[in-house]
């Protein structure tokens, strides 16, 4: 009896012994599709470093921010994944751990662009610029500034995202010679552009389509979709205006109250490393973060694709986190009501 007993404690003393990482998963949010299967290159990374698997929840932008505001004390994911524009969202209602930097090796290769202060990184940029289907427009047609939205040629040719307008809106306060938070001196300019204006686009699914059957051959266009569709056979040039091309970031945090806050820093770091910085950026078409990452030289001679501190000072229009959150949601109201109707 006393072996059996010796037996039975040595058993429960080896399960609860067992490895913790063999229990313990990384949960991230993150968009789904391509943009899922980006983050699971840094995922596939961290477990092989690790050994604790990662699982993904996916969701909208704005969905997600939903969610983690109702379960801000027991939290579904780790780690999340947005733009850093809505990640400062996050971190201005208390969703998002301060970061501990010191366990980011990575942090101080990054590019100016990539540190979105203490509660966010940036992991990637991507830019919504110009495109134009060339073998529909004029012959010679080209887009050399954002002014060459409002030409004759682009009338009735025109399709815009309707949840973000940030992009024009920023464009023609530039081409208005103010800053954006000064948005409304462009107005007059904004409704100079509505002739131009045939389509607004709801989805990376519909600014595809509407581009792809020549309904709208001209488009301000995330351009890793304008590459995915050119890799299909379209023919479009991505134009990068004088001005600069309106940049957004792919940003990581760290949920508040997670139990997993040493793997999620962990995770953060080996998504700014220059080989993983390297796999992500050749994966989505997109500019690296890390100053060290050495994309490919197909890859880095395409617009938009940033790769020197040069390219960032003039091909690059980069607005702070907290100003371009406060505007966003002011914008879209006037938008919606003043452009789209």
């Amino acid at each position: 009896m006393r072996s059996l007993w010796i037996g039975l404690g040595l058993a429960v003393a080896a399960l609860s012994a067992s490895p913790a990482t063999a229990q313990e998963k990384l949960v991230v949010s993150v968009w789904g599709g391509n943009w899922k299967d980006g983050a699971a290159i840094i995922g596939k990374e961290f477990t092989k470093r690790t050994g604790i698997q990662v699982e993904y929840i996916t969701g909208g932008t704005l969905d997600r921010l939903a969610k983690a505001k109702v379960a801000r004390n027991n939290p579904e994911s780790d780690v999340t994944y947005t733009t850093s524009h809505v990640g400062y969202l996050y971190q201005n209602d208390g969703l998002f751990e301060k970061l501990d930097k010191s366990k980011l090796s990575n942090f101080k290769d990054l590019y100016a662009a990539g540190d979105r202060g203490d509660y966010e990184v940036g992991v990637y940029s991507y830019i919504y610029s110009p495109v134009f289907r060339t073998d529909l427009m004029p012959k010679g047609f080209k887009i050399n500034s954002w002014a060459d939205l409002w030409s004759d040629p682009v009338k009735g040719k025109l399709s815009l995202p309707d949840f973000d307008p940030s992009h024009i809106i920023i464009a023609a306060s530039k081409l208005s010679n103010v800053s954006p938070t000064d948005w409304k001196t462009a107005i007059p300019l904004l409704l100079k552009l509505k002739p131009s204006i045939k389509a607004f686009y709801q989805s990376d699914a519909t600014s595809q389509d509407l581009f792809k059957n020549g309904e709208t051959p001209v488009q301000v266009m995330l351009t890793i979709n304008a590459y995915h569709l050119m890799q299909q056979g379209v023919k479009a040039e991505i134009a990068i205006p004088k001005e600069g091309a309106v940049v957004g970031i792919g940003a990581l945090g760290i949920n508040k109250n997670t139990k997993m806050l040493a793997a999620a820093h962990q995770f953060i770091d080996i998504s700014l490393d220059p080989h993983i910085q390297e796999a992500i950026c050749e994966f989505h078409k997109c500019s690296p973060m890390n100053t060290k990452a050495k994309v490919s030289p197909e890859l880095a001679k395409l617009p938009g694709i940033f790769t020197t501190e040069e390219q960032w000072k003039t091909q690059a229009i980069v607005l702070p986190d907290a100003e371009y959150a406060k505007l966003l949601p002011v914008w879209k109201a006037w938008f919606t009501e003043e452009m789209m109707h």
